[in-house]
């Protein structure tokens, strides 16, 4: 490109080959597993096991070039990708400082498989100063999420960047929420980002897979875990998230609409006790999304005040909105954290986390935003009036 690109332009461009007469414009899936080698053993060696075929090389290109990286590796899903950064990064004997507002698979991967390893994680509010308190001399990672999952919470993540480095240890950041067109952690020191591609750099709810992007060295030692331990992406995978991409910019532009629409016609709602929405002046982290982020975001977070029976009842009388795991596609989803990604948590531990009975996250796609309203209210008068013909019947 003759001059430095803006994301939109990232998005559909960056990584594609030179074009040469009659070449497709759309890459084409190579699906074969192995290619031809030079006699000599010159050059990279494909292999698709390896994760290096021809779509994914344009693909990392590209994911490298929307975060500001020097390189990307993409594997088979976001716990995939954040496995092979923390294995990357970590041994036996080592500390990681971790988010207590982090996305509940992370926690198991910290709590339940790398303690079998030898490595210790503490869980720590990283918006209060206090955290570096934490930090050990063997503390080798801080890891944090921006946006967080569900609470919608939003580092600065400079901040907590330089607590980290000079304390010698890499921040890793998960931004799957904000996606490189909203906010980019490289770009404020964070040495690792990493991305549940599934989500909206995908964007059709059509593909699973997950994304690393760091500097050369940082996303090497991640490469040669991966290579071991085997996610590899299908080439079929890859060149949906390949295509998924190229509308990325479009799709948050629309997301990101009607996140600060709706979330102020769900303030006006009675039914509702709190609305977490980082466009929203009463969210705790408004002033650092105001500074940071290029968009607020399309996931939101409402607590009914009927508790756990309310958000039951609200979300079966949903209509256009469905009821399902997972976010970041074209069609609105919602679901109850308590029966998804917070599940392995006690309510008591859900509920110092921000997320009491009651609470449903919210997934807003790309319909128009009046069409959400609608479907909305009428989900809360539904809900209210069920409620009230279960009281007249007791």
């Amino acid at each position: 490109m003759p001059h430095p690109a803006g994301p939109g332009t990232q998005a559909i461009h960056a990584g594609d080959p030179a074009p040469r007469p009659n070449a497709p414009v759309v890459n084409p899936i190579v699906t074969s597993t192995t290619f031809y080698m030079d006699a000599e053993g010159r050059g990279d060696l494909l292999y698709t096991r390896y994760g290096n075929g021809p779509n994914h090389q344009v693909l990392e290109a590209r994911l490298a070039a929307l975060d500001g990286g020097e390189d990307a590796l993409v594997v088979g899903s976001g716990m995939a990708a954040m496995a092979c950064a923390l294995l990357s990064l970590l041994q036996a004997g080592d500390h990681v400082v971790a988010t207590d507002a982090i996305y509940g698979g992370t926690r198991a991967l910290l709590s339940s498989e790398l303690s079998r390893l030898g490595i210790q994680t503490t869980y720590v509010d990283l918006f209060s100063p206090g955290w570096t308190e934490a930090l050990r001399p063997e503390t080798r990672v801080v890891l944090g999420e921006s946006v967080s999952n569900p609470i919608l919470r939003v580092l600065d993540v400079a901040e907590v960047a330089r607590a980290a480095q000079a304390h010698g240890a890499a921040l890793v950041i998960d931004s799957t929420f904000a996606s490189p067109i909203n906010f980019r952690p490289l770009e404020h020191g964070a040495d690792l980002v990493m991305h549940s591609a599934t989500k909206y750099l995908g964007g059709h709810s059509d593909v699973t897979a997950g994304v690393l992007v760091g500097s050369d060295a940082r996303i090497g030692e991640a490469r040669k875990r991966a290579r071991v331990w085997g996610p590899v992406l299908d080439p079929h995978a890859a060149w949906l998230l390949e295509r998924g991409i190229k509308t990325l910019s479009v799709r948050m532009e629309r997301h990101n609409r009607n996140g600060v629409e709706i979330a102020r016609w769900a303030q006006s709602r009675p039914e509702i006790a709190r609305v977490l929405h980082p466009s929203l002046p009463s969210h705790p982290d408004h002033e650092t999304a105001a500074r940071i982020l290029d968009g607020f975001g399309a996931m939101l977070g409402i607590e009914l005040r009927g508790g756990g029976p309310a958000a039951t009842r609200f979300v079966r009388a949903l209509q256009l909105a469905k009821l399902a795991p997972s976010l970041g596609g074209v069609e609105t989803l919602v679901s109850e954290p308590r029966h998804t990604s917070h599940s392995g948590m006690t309510p008591a531990e859900r509920a110092a986390n921000g997320i009491p009975d009651g609470f449903v996250r919210i997934s807003l796609g790309i319909e128009d935003a009046a069409d959400l309203i609608a479907d909305f209210d009428q989900a809360l008068r539904a809900a209210g009036d069920d409620a009230m013909e279960r009281e007249a019947a007791d």
